[in-house]
């Protein structure tokens, strides 16, 4: 491999990382609101896909409809998940609500592999013949892009649901001080259920894309992605977004440049070892986002 290779694998591992860093935002949005680890995330993110593929059995949709439909039924998943998992659960007993939302990953996995008899599925593509060459030898994918673009149009949107509205200052407010929003009128338990919807929605948009972006939807692919969600989470710092999309980027360029030195085989170690080395030398993670809480 040459140094142009290397731009190359790095390029498309950039662009692909978007989905990380969606992944990443999602898991981050429920840990910064209510101080918990959600590890049905992935599960309900494909678990949306699923069900947007099963619609395309019988309907020819359109792409962006496709995605719009996994993303909203994620979102209905998200509310099933924290409400079978976390609302009734005492904020004294975090551990509770984690082993809950692993048993609902392996609720929702199961569901999918007895569906689909554990078998790949083919999934919609999004531009799979569209390559723009820059030079002679270097080009970027049609579909990465409109991956990441994607990706970045709805963390555009987020960031401003978050900063610029009512919504959004009330979710700030039931994060770091729950118990003054409260008393200041803020329903903690609507705002933390709809964090697990936009959550959701979000995932199921990472999950369409996925799908697209490699041409297969797949039980298999639940478990790496509730993996590297979480790696994700933690080198950008708990409870920081801006932390959890530039880990997002950086793992999937990392990721893939590994995988062009080393082969599929051996690149989710090498993931595993950036978690390591973050882990030994930056255990906050990118950036540090404790808040003291009520």
């Amino acid at each position: 491999m040459n140094i142009i290779d290397y731009a190359q694998s790095l390029t498309d591992g950039i662009l692909f990382g978007a989905i990380y860093a969606l992944i990443g935002i999602g898991f981050t949005l429920i840990f910064g609101v209510m101080d918990r680890h959600n590890i049905a995330f992935a599960g309900s993110a494909f678990a949306g896909a699923y069900v947007s593929y099963a619609l395309t059995i019988y309907l020819p949709l359109p792409a962006i409809l496709v995605f719009l439909i996994a993303a909203l039924s994620s979102g209905m998943i998200g509310y099933i998940t924290y409400f079978c998992c976390f609302k009734f659960v005492p904020k004294e007993y975090p551990f509770a609500s984690l082993l809950a939302s692993i048993g609902a990953l392996m609720v929702i996995e199961e569901i999918i592999i007895h569906s689909t008899n554990g078998l790949p599925q083919t999934y919609i593509s999004v531009f799979p013949y569209a390559y723009f060459e820059i030079g002679e030898f270097f080009g970027l994918r049609g579909d990465l892009i409109f991956i990441f673009g994607l990706a970045l149009l709805v963390t555009v949107i987020l960031v401003y649901v978050l900063y610029k509205t009512k919504f959004g200052i009330a979710t700030r407010a039931v994060a770091q001080k729950p118990v003054a929003a409260q008393l200041c009128g803020i329903s903690v338990e609507k705002t933390n259920s709809l964090v697990f919807v936009i959550a959701g929605f979000i995932g199921g948009l990472a999950g369409a894309m996925t799908s697209a972006s490699i041409g297969v939807l797949s039980p298999m692919l639940i478990l790496p992605f509730t993996v590297k969600g979480l790696i994700v989470t933690v080198i950008g710092g708990l409870g920081s977004i801006p932390g959890a999309i530039i880990a997002g980027l950086m793992l999937g360029g990392f990721e893939n440049v590994f995988m062009a030195l080393r082969g599929v085989t051996e690149r989710d170690m090498y993931v595993m070892l950036l978690l390591f080395v973050f882990l030994l030398f930056r255990p906050q993670g990118l950036f540090s986002n404790s808040v003291n809480r009520d």
